[in-house]
């Protein structure tokens, strides 16, 4: 039997953070699909997490626990394959320190990840814009916070985590200005700000003052937002742009959304900015995750449909030639 504490410890506390140099946001989402792990098989064991043995998390417990996510707590299928990446990390770890129990660390990393239908993606167009950057109250020290961010995320496309880690000091507002975040992977990048959002930053850096090391954007306790109240404090400035604007009613747009939404105001310039520069500005690895724009673009799709020649079809309906043939075609 192998106790299973001492090597989710190890992992943790060595694994990622001195062999992997995983950041910070990667052992955060890691131990939170563990915290939730290991809490379902207490409730079908009836174990506490720290007597459990590897045993005890073979491939039929893993599988039960990914359809739990789903079913019963509700989770996309994009975040079960995310809590699936985390535990496959941990049982890789686990083969090399107990290769003993090759078979289930085996089975385990045998479960699949499941396939997701592909949806196009929500973003907002102009006037919907300028409804969520007119919902903040700016007559308090949070409404101006909030304008603030929203504008600054609108703008650049930064990532929530990117948004919730920035500092006063990332920003540089002189005659060329730009801000600095670290993003996935650990890279690091510049995007460039606009005059107008160089302006609104400029005031609220001079209402914040004090450390420059200290957050961009503050709760009233002056600790750095979370990505929770990020997407808090975004769904509740689009609740009142909807009786602003009637086109939000049928828009979920989550903090993700604001990123789409700088995305495709690149795409619908005046000079459409190609998708490699998008890429750049995103801070995408690879130019996959950017092309899902332009599959959203409806504009450039009606552009290409108006350069082409209509086909010479003639209205009517398919009718088989024969009888076995009408039947295949009824089913």
């Amino acid at each position: 039997m192998t106790a299973l504490a001492p090597l989710l410890q190890a992992f943790f506390a060595d694994r990622l953070p001195r062999q992997r140099h995983a950041s910070p946001h990667t052992i955060l989402a890691d131990r939170d699909s563990f915290r939730l792990l290991l809490k379902f098989v207490h409730q079908q064991t009836g174990k506490t997490p720290a007597k459990l043995q590897l045993e005890d998390l073979d491939a039929a417990m893993i599988a039960a626990f990914l359809g739990h996510l789903e079913t019963e707590r509700g989770n996309s299928v994009r975040t079960r394959n995310a809590r699936l990446t985390a535990i496959h990390s941990f049982f890789r770890y686990a083969a090399l320190e107990v290769p003993d129990q090759a078979q289930l660390i085996a089975r385990v990393l045998g479960i699949p990840e499941k396939r997701f239908d592909t949806t196009l993606i929500n973003y907002l167009d102009e006037p919907e814009i300028d409804a969520l950057l007119a919902a903040p109250d700016r007559s308090t020290w949070t409404g101006r916070r909030d304008h603030a961010l929203l504008l600054l995320a609108v703008q650049t496309g930064l990532r929530a985590s990117e948004l919730a880690s920035l500092r006063r000091q990332d920003l540089q507002l002189g005659a060329t200005a730009w801000v600095r975040c670290e993003g996935k992977g650990r890279k690091e990048r510049c995007t460039p700000l606009s005059k107008p959002t160089r302006q609104v930053l400029q005031t609220w850096l001079r209402e914040l003052g004090g450390d420059r090391d200290g957050p961009l954007f503050p709760t009233r306790r002056g600790t750095h937002l979370t990505r929770g109240a990020i997407w808090r404090l975004v769904v509740k400035h689009m609740a009142t742009a909807r009786g602003r604007c009637p086109s939000l009613a049928t828009k979920n747009i989550p903090p993700h959304g604001l990123r789409h939404t700088a995305a495709m105001r690149m795409l619908h310039a005046p000079k459409p900015i190609d998708t490699a520069t998008i890429a750049l500005w995103l801070g995408h690895e690879s130019l996959d995750s950017t092309n899902k724009y332009i599959h959203a673009d409806m504009a450039l799709k009606q552009r290409a449909l108006d350069r082409t020649t209509p086909p010479n079809a003639k209205p009517g309906r398919y009718r088989a030639p024969d009888p076995l043939l009408a039947f295949l075609e009824s089913l």
